[in-house]
């Protein structure tokens, strides 16, 4: 099984709450990252951002879209912050949550590099309805990518996905949608033969990356290096046992 991504540079940029090192080292956040609920609805009752929140009501004018809130198995436990983000939201924003979407594998993306972020890609069950539109919460937003492959899951199966809102990240990260330019530079660095081998064990070719794996790529030195640094960073693409991260 492969993630379902489709091209995101219509996207706009993800909304966060929280500079990262106030989440991080809030008494609340190992306790709530391992699946203690009420220290992940301190987290995020205390973190949410009132300016964050006034965004997303523009943004939305008036739409009310499920908010699907990331289920992720960490290696602690059930990572409750992106569920209890999502709640915090729900009573500010008046929006349904909708928690019938699931992360299907453990994916160990919490401290990993950036290769083991692009080798372990997240896989999503849960029933779209078609035409209905969605706003994803997640706690934290790496290269992006599981957003990325939530998103495409969504709207492969016909939903819409109008953004995504996460309590804290790197803000360069925020920005979901592709550089077309960046895109082409990898292309022009790395080749095409790269691209098809991504293609063959990923299942999307560099359009769908986000901005933040496609500058990862283009940064390495060789499509070699990128071969050989997958490869040793984790198993194939749906080779990961069931649970979540």
């Amino acid at each position: 099984m492969k993630p379902s991504r489709v091209p995101l540079f219509e996207l706009p940029d993800a909304l966060l709450h929280a500079q990262e090192l106030a989440v991080k080292r809030h008494a609340a956040y190992k306790a709530a990252k391992s699946g203690d609920v009420a220290a992940a609805d301190a987290l995020a009752g205390q973190l949410v951002s009132s300016a964050t929140v006034a965004q997303l009501a523009e943004f939305l004018e008036g739409r009310l879209p499920d908010l699907v809130p990331i289920h992720a198995l960490e290696t602690e436990g059930v990572n409750e912050i992106p569920a209890a983000l999502a709640s915090a939201l729900s009573g500010l924003l008046g929006l349904p949550v909708n928690r019938s979407f699931v992360q299907l594998n453990s994916v160990g993306h919490t401290g990993a590099d950036g290769f083991r972020r692009l080798a372990n890609q997240a896989l999503f069950s849960g029933d779209v309805i078609p035409g209905a539109t969605y706003l994803v919460v997640d706690d934290f937003v790496g290269q992006g990518g599981t957003l990325a492959n939530l998103i495409g899951h969504i709207r492969s199966q016909g939903g819409e996905v109008l953004c995504a809102t996460a309590l804290t990240g790197k803000p360069y990260s925020a920005k979901l949608a592709p550089d077309r330019q960046q895109i082409d530079a990898v292309r022009r660095k790395h080749g095409r033969e790269l691209e098809n081998w991504w293609v063959q064990r990923f299942g999307f070719d560099f359009d769908r990356l986000t901005r933040s794996e496609a500058r990862y790529l283009e940064k390495t030195a060789d499509a070699d290096t990128i071969r050989d640094r997958i490869a040793a960073a984790g198993p194939e693409v749906g080779a990961q046992g069931l649970g979540s991260g």
